[in-house]
């Protein structure tokens, strides 16, 4: 192997360099979201908490601000789940994902949906769409009258592209459950899969890599022999990690040092680096992952990391922030904890 073999704790500083948690960046907020790959927003508080560890001098206003001026866009994306992305980024992204997880959806519902049309269901609700946003239980009701199976709605997201309309969606309502057409909200622009597949390539990359192949598959929800051409087409360097497995990585993408310091962060649920695409970097050490993935928090935790990894859980309550450390926090790592918690706390007050 000629390739250069990088350390787990290598992999682990240069996740957390590209997600922007090695130091608060200035970026302005869309670059900001196209330098992460998006951030994964089911639960509203999640992009802003994201954001704030982030960004220097992150207000909280500035995400709503982001979306209301259709800046940032909130839609259903990379594994079918909802996604805060640049406005640029939306229309290529979708064009990427689009085919994939059409596929995966026929095959995972095929003896439910036997027979149905899916270009007639979108007809339906592009048209009510057409007249302006709805929420999700009027469009259910519509699709109920049309004698379409109730399996349809999970599914209409990748024959209909739709966003969610703020206020919904926000730290304020945070509900998403306001569509809108996309068309309509961030204008009609035509996307290749082709391109959309190597924006994935690159937002992956960009945000969580040196990655396998596999990894980047898994965080967009396709199988690997999607992107396998398009990884080999691109110039992307290589790597190998201590197992000797090949990773690619964007030419001139950051790669600190494996000894630089990495300052405590605080991350809301549906973190993507915590899932098991970045599993590599060992941001959340195996012994934890029950601990903050089961069958009660599928969705994972509130954590906040201690040099660079997973240490405990948090929640705001009663205007303050709990911490439920795994183990003993050493002194010097405990202050900066708690001084970063309060600063939480205010952003919560904000």
């Amino acid at each position: 192997m000629s390739e250069r073999v990088l350390s787990t704790r290598e992999l682990n500083r240069a996740l957390l360099a590209r997600q922007l948690l090695l130091e608060r960046s200035s970026l302005p907020l869309t670059r900001a979201l196209e330098a992460v790959g998006g951030l994964q927003t089911q639960y509203a508080p999640s992009g802003y908490v994201g954001l704030w560890s982030r960004l220097r001098d992150f207000p909280r206003a500035a995400l709503t601000k982001a979306l209301v001026n259709r800046e940032a866009i909130q839609g259903t994306l990379m594994r079918s789940t909802i996604h805060t992305v640049s406005r640029a980024d939306y229309p290529v992204l979708l064009a990427g994902v689009r085919s994939a997880r059409r596929d995966w959806w026929l095959r995972v519902v095929q003896h439910q949906a036997h027979g149905l049309d899916m270009e007639a269901v979108a007809g339906i609700v592009r048209e009510r769409l057409s007249r302006g946003p709805a929420r999700a239980a009027e469009l259910k009701t519509l699709l109920a009258a049309s004698d379409a199976p109730g399996i349809a709605w999970s599914g209409l997201g990748l024959w209909l592209a739709m966003v969610r309309i703020p206020p919904s969606g926000t730290w304020e309502r945070r509900q998403a459950d306001l569509y809108g057409l996309a068309d309509d909200w961030v204008g009609v622009r035509d996307a290749t899969e082709e391109a959309g597949l190597e924006l994935l390539v690159r937002r992956h990359l960009g945000g969580f890599g040196p990655a396998k192949l596999a990894d980047i598959a898994s965080w967009a929800g396709m199988p690997p022999t999607k992107l396998a051409p398009v990884v080999e087409r691109m110039r992307l360097r290589r790597f190998r990690d201590e197992d000797g497995r090949l990773l690619f990585d964007l030419a001139r993408a950051s790669l600190p040092d494996a000894s630089v310091r990495a300052p405590v962060r605080f991350l809301q649920t549906f973190e993507a680096l915590l899932m098991i695409h970045a599993r590599r970097t060992q941001i959340m050490p195996e012994r934890y992952r029950p601990i903050v993935f089961n069958t009660k928090t599928p969705h994972s935790m509130p954590v906040f990391l201690v040099d660079g990894e997973v240490a405990g859980t948090w929640r705001h309550e009663g205007a303050r922030i709990h911490l439920q450390p795994f183990e003993p926090i050493p002194r010097t790592a405990r202050r900066e904890l708690d001084e970063e918690a309060k600063a939480l706390a205010a952003f919560h007050a904000d």
